[in-house]
C-alpha cells in the first residue's frame, strides 16, 4: 500500500514477484465511508491468501524500522502537522487495515532518527522522505540492480534520494528543494507571509509548487490536471511553471551526484510526472541539464504500490534488511 497525496494505491504481486494488480482509492471518498479499502482488495485477491501486505503512512517519522503493525504507536508518526493536505481518507484506511486479519508491516520515513542514513544528512534535515519513497526506491534497485543511483520521484512534490553500495544514503525533500507540481520549497517571501500570518508554513509548502507559478488555486487531486491542460493550450505561466519545476529538480539531481561518494550508475524517474511522456517528455526535459551523462530508467507511477508488494513478498521470505534499514519481527 502506498498512501500517496492524491490517492491510497494498492500493488499486488505472486510469490514469484510478478504484478498482478494495481488500484488507486480517492482519499477523499475513503475519509467519506464512500470506498472501503478491505472490499476494493477483496475484489482483486483472496484476502485469505494474502501472506504478507508491507504499507507506508503519512511522514513515517516515528519508527525507523520496518516493523509488524501490531507493534507501532501511533501509527508511525510523530505528528499529522506540516504534511501537505490533511484529508484524513489515509487515515481511514490504515485503521480497516489495522482491524483486519491481514499480517501486515509499516514502513518508515527517512529522518533524523534513523539509523541507516548518513549522519551528515540527518544532521542538516530532519526529515527526508516519507515512507512511499523507501519502497520507491526499493522497486527502483530491483528493476535496475544499480548499487549506486538517484531516484527522482515526481509527481505532487518531488523527492530525490541518494543510494549508493545498495543503501539510501539520504535524500531531499520537498520542503527544501525541489518543486513539484503542488509543494516546493518555502522562501523568503513565504517567510515573510507566514511571518504575518498571512499562510500557515503548511498551507505556504502545499502551495509551492509548480501550481504557485501558474497561479493555480484549485483541490489538490485536479492542480496537475488543470496545469497540464493549460499547458497543452500553449499558456505561458504554465509553460514557465513546468520548465522552472524541471530546472529545479535538474539542479537536485546533480547536487546529490556531486556530493556522492561513489559513482552514478544511471538515475531512475518515476512518479506521475517523472514517467510522463506527454504532453510532456520529462526523461528528454531533464536530459536538456543532465546532456544525456547517466543512463536514465522510467518506472511507473505505480513504483510505490509496487515496491512495498516487493518489500512484503522478500520479508515473508526472511530478509531482514532493505536498502539499509532494518525489519524488526518482534
Amino acid at each position: 500500500m502506498d498512501h500517496g497525496t492524491t490517492g491510497i494505491s494498492f500493488g499486488i504481486i505472486s510469490d514469484e514477484g510478478k504484478p498482478l494488480d494495481v488500484f488507486k482509492i480517492d482519499r477523499e471518498d475513503s475519509k467519506a465511508g464512500k470506498v472501503s479499502a478491505i472490499k476494493e482488495l477483496s475484489k482483486k485477491v483472496d484476502l485469505e491468501s494474502i501472506k504478507l501486505l508491507a504499507m507506508t503512512y503519512a511522514m513515517g517519522d516515528g519508527i525507523n524500522s520496518i516493523q509488524p503493525i501490531a507493534m507501532v504507536k501511533d501509527r508511525g508518526i510523530i505528528s499529522i502537522e506540516g504534511a501537505g493536505k490533511v484529508t484524513g481518507g489515509g487515515t481511514s484506511v490504515y485503521s480497516e487495515i489495522e482491524e483486519s486479519n491481514i499480517l501486515t508491516f509499516l514502513i518508515p520515513g527517512l529522518h533524523k532518527n534513523s539509523p541507516s542514513l548518513d549522519p551528515m544528512f540527518k544532521a542538516a534535515y530532519s526529515h527526508q522522505a516519507s515512507p512511499e519513497k523507501v519502497s520507491i526506491s526499493y522497486c527502483a534497485y530491483l528493476k535496475t540492480k544499480w548499487k549506486n543511483m538517484i531516484v527522482a520521484d515526481i509527481s505532487s512534490n518531488s523527492v530525490n534520494i541518494l543510494i549508493e553500495d545498495g543503501k539510501i544514503r539520504g535524500a531531499i525533500d520537498a520542503c527544501i528543494g525541489a518543486m513539484g507540481i503542488v509543494h516546493g520549497p518555502i522562501d523568503l517571501e513565504m517567510i515573510r507571509n507566514i511571518d504575518e500570518n498571512k499562510m500557515t508554513a503548511n498551507q505556504a509548502f502545499s502551495t509551492a509548487g509548480a501550481v504557485k507559478i501558474a497561479n493555480i488555486n484549485t483541490k489538490v487531486a485536479i492542480m496537475k490536471d488543470t496545469l497540464l491542460t493549460r499547458y497543452k493550450k500553449g499558456d505561458s505561466l504554465a509553460k514557465l511553471a513546468i520548465d522552472t519545476m524541471i530546472m529545479t529538480i535538474a539542479m537536485e539531481i546533480m547536487g546529490l551526484i556531486g556530493i556522492a561518494n561513489n559513482k552514478i550508475e544511471g538515475i531512475v524517474l518515476t512518479g506521475s510526472i517523472g514517467s510522463m511522456k506527454n504532453p510532456i517528455d520529462f526523461k528528454k526535459e531533464l536530459n536538456k541539464y543532465l546532456k544525456n551523462k547517466f543512463p536514465i530508467n522510467i518506472l511507473s507511477s505505480n513504483s510505490g504500490a509496487y515496491g512495498a508488494a516487493q518489500i512484503a513478498k522478500d520479508i515473508s521470505k526472511g530478509k531482514n534488511n532493505i536498502l539499509g534499514i532494518d525489519v524488526v519481527t518482534k
